[in-house]
């Protein structure tokens, strides 16, 4: 079983460990500009960086179920292969929130297209799953026939 989700498993820590980059460059930020915690607000710096974490941080329980779905659902590699086009994304998405608003928008816009396919795949991978299983129809046969 290990064989089916080394991947989905080593993407997954590596998203980890980028949202433990995202926090901790909140703390740097909190510290640079002098904000201690519960406060958000500050300068328009810090107020980007922290949003940027708090943005990313919302979105990857999201995209875990995803990763995780596509991959047991439908294909492994192709789902990790999404799943690294994803966190490359976030991290330009951060860094380039972190120097301009302006500069968030493509990565950020490339990450949710990212999610999107990894919706799709993780749709069809679930439904043949169904159809095979409880309908008893493989499509897999059908289009190969």
């Amino acid at each position: 079983m290990l064989d089916q989700i080394h991947w989905l498993a080593a993407v997954t820590v590596l998203g980890v460990l980028e949202q433990a980059y995202f926090f901790l460059q909140v703390i740097y930020a909190r510290r640079l500009f002098g904000i201690s915690p519960p406060k958000i607000s500050g300068p328009p710096e810090f107020e980007r960086i922290f949003r940027a974490q708090v943005n990313s941080s919302e979105y990857f329980p999201i995209f875990l179920a995803l990763l995780w779905q596509a991959g047991l659902f439908f294909h492994q590699g192709l789902a990790a292969a999404l799943g690294l086009l994803y966190l490359c994304a976030r991290y330009f998405y951060f860094m380039g929130y972190k120097a301009s608003s302006s500069e968030r928008l493509a990565p950020m816009y490339f990450s949710t297209g990212v999610l999107w396919i990894l919706v799709a795949v993780s749709a069809l991978g679930i439904l043949h799953f169904f159809l095979s299983h409880y309908v008893g129809l493989n499509i897999l046969q059908l289009l190969t026939a």
